[in-house]
């Protein structure tokens, strides 16, 4: 992995999310953008292009001296949401106990989005001090949880937050849908 300063950067920073991916899938390729979207979420440097093709303008900012907090782990994960290979399954399982929530939550949507099997986690996440993480988990449940997990997303429904209690109804529906069973009343 080459570490290129960003002031002779050619990364396009002001494209959206998914296009400044495919700018760096056609620069690394599919394989090296999934080592390095592993590499931050497990804290390494991957380099301050692809740092700034992860992060774009906001990017930018850490390299000119702004604490980078959890912002490159959260970059890494959100970037497997759109290129993606099994060897990044490990990152993130690993993320959904990372401390920063946006992380968590990050993990927790590129595990519905991939599919990943990771049930037992999701409910463990149904419980975080969160309500983005709490809602994130719900979501992952639908795509992955069985009838095992029809009582956790329930749970929800009565979550003190709008947003989650919303995930949950949403959630109960579509795991309902898969698995062909009926959702149950809300009351």
């Amino acid at each position: 992995m080459q570490n290129k300063a960003s002031s002779d950067s050619s990364v396009p920073l002001d494209l959206p999310v998914a296009d400044r991916l495919a700018a760096a899938v056609a620069r690394y390729g599919e394989d090296d953008v999934v080592v390095r979207s592993i590499a931050l979420m497990g804290g390494a440097n991957a380099g301050e292009d692809f740092l700034l093709y992860v992060g774009g303008r906001h990017a930018q900012g850490l390299l000119d001296g702004a604490p980078p907090l959890y912002w490159p782990e959260l970059w890494g994960a959100r970037a497997l949401l759109h290129v993606w290979n099994p060897s990044a399954v490990s990152a993130v399982i690993a993320g959904l106990d990372n401390q920063a929530w946006r992380v968590r939550e990050m993990c927790a949507r590129v595990a519905l989005a991939r599919e990943l099997h990771v049930a037992t986690k999701m409910v463990e996440l149904t419980a975080d001090d969160v309500p983005r993480v709490r809602a994130a988990a719900a979501h992952a449940l639908a795509a992955v949880g069985t009838v095992d997990n029809v009582e956790t997303i329930a749970a929800l429904l009565r979550d003190p937050e709008k947003e989650v209690r919303r995930a949950a109804q949403q959630s109960r529906d579509a795991l309902a849908a898969r698995l062909g069973t009926p959702t149950g009343s809300t009351d």
